[in-house]
């Protein structure tokens, strides 16, 4: 056997293992929000629910067509969802004082909430995600997820 032969059975058992650890790692991700949500005082929330308060953010008020962009959803879908989410206390719409054909879209108090929780919980984890690699591994880490977002993206 070659060492080529040795190299190309390395690097499938690497695909094949990095591939069956994103797939783990993104249901583990959906499966540990919907039980901490489930559990909290946010259990009326979905998890896309969370999603989009992420995305509306907590600093300046956001337009539904900015948050339609963010999560790839229409108009018509993303409407719906900003009705639940006004409806359970998470945002505000309120028309823009320069334009009162664009809706302002702010977080309650209790979305500001939410936020803070679920961003505690991706910090942490990726506080742990990088743990003990150095500037340079970094870097690497960084260049696989861009290439990895440019895929997906051009699949949206």
């Amino acid at each position: 056997m070659s060492v080529y032969d040795d190299e190309t059975k390395f690097k499938k058992a690497e695909h094949d293992f990095i591939n069956e650890a994103l797939a783990n790692v993104y249901d583990n991700i959906l499966r540990i929000e919907e039980k901490e949500l489930k559990k909290s005082s946010f259990s009326d929330i979905t998890v896309k629910e969370v999603h989009l308060v992420h995305a509306i953010s907590l600093h300046e008020p956001k337009s539904a067509s900015q948050i339609a962009k963010k999560m790839h959803l229409s108009r018509g879908t993303l409407t719906v969802n900003l009705r639940n989410l006004e409806r359970k206390g998470l945002i505000h719409r309120t028309k823009n004082s320069q334009d009162q054909r664009v809706t302002d879209i702010t977080l309650t108090k209790r979305g500001r909430v939410l936020y803070r929780a679920h961003n505690a919980f991706h910090s942490k984890m990726v506080d742990r995600f990088l743990a003990g690699f150095n500037l340079d591994e970094l870097k690497v880490v960084k260049h696989a997820l861009v290439n990895l977002q440019d895929f997906l993206d051009e699949l949206t």
